[in-house]
């Protein structure tokens, strides 16, 4: 049996209306957007040649976050055919991100929470690092602006993406 999603995170929840920056450019609010969206929450990516947070190898959960893009990437097709959007969100910015977009060469854009001000009204669940608060990894899938769906916890971040492309393909 799946565990239980965050109390804050049940569905049927109105998303608040918070603008988030993308690394396309554009600026959007999850809660205005018709249809269906997935939104892979994850904490951090590294960069090559740079460290991880003090303490990062450490916390159960912390690491994965590229492969769990990739897998993304790699099922984008499959998860987007019938109008599914598909976003990562994490608590970096947007220059920061853009590098892993390019490096990674993902077909959808990450939005930047760093203000936190997405986390702070959805309560999301969190974690330290290196003195520095980082999102815990969950995939919520919102519908006409309100909680669908959410992936909590999400104990293999490699095959994650499959998970996700499942559980949209059993809605058909």
């Amino acid at each position: 049996m799946e565990p239980a999603p965050p109390l804050h995170l049940a569905p049927g929840l109105s998303l608040p209306r918070v603008t988030l920056l993308a690394t396309d450019g554009s600026e959007l609010c999850l809660a205005t957007l018709p249809g269906r969206s997935v939104v892979a929450v994850y904490p951090w990516t590294g960069r090559p040649g740079l460290p991880n947070p003090p303490g990062w190898d450490d916390i159960p959960g912390a690491h994965g976050s590229t492969p769990e893009l990739e897998g993304f990437r790699d099922l984008f097709g499959c998860i987007s055919k019938a109008g599914t959007r598909v976003f990562g969100l994490s608590g970096q910015t947007t220059d920061y991100q853009r590098e892993m977009v390019r490096r990674l060469e993902l077909p959808f854009p990450i939005l930047s929470d760093a203000d936190g001000k997405l986390a702070e009204a959805l309560h999301l669940p969190t974690f330290k690092a290196g003195g520095d608060s980082y999102l815990k990894r969950l995939t919520f899938v919102v519908n006409n602006g309100r909680t669908e769906h959410v992936f909590h916890p999400v104990p293999a971040p490699e095959t994650h993406a499959t998970t996700v492309a499942d559980w949209l393909e059993g809605l058909s």
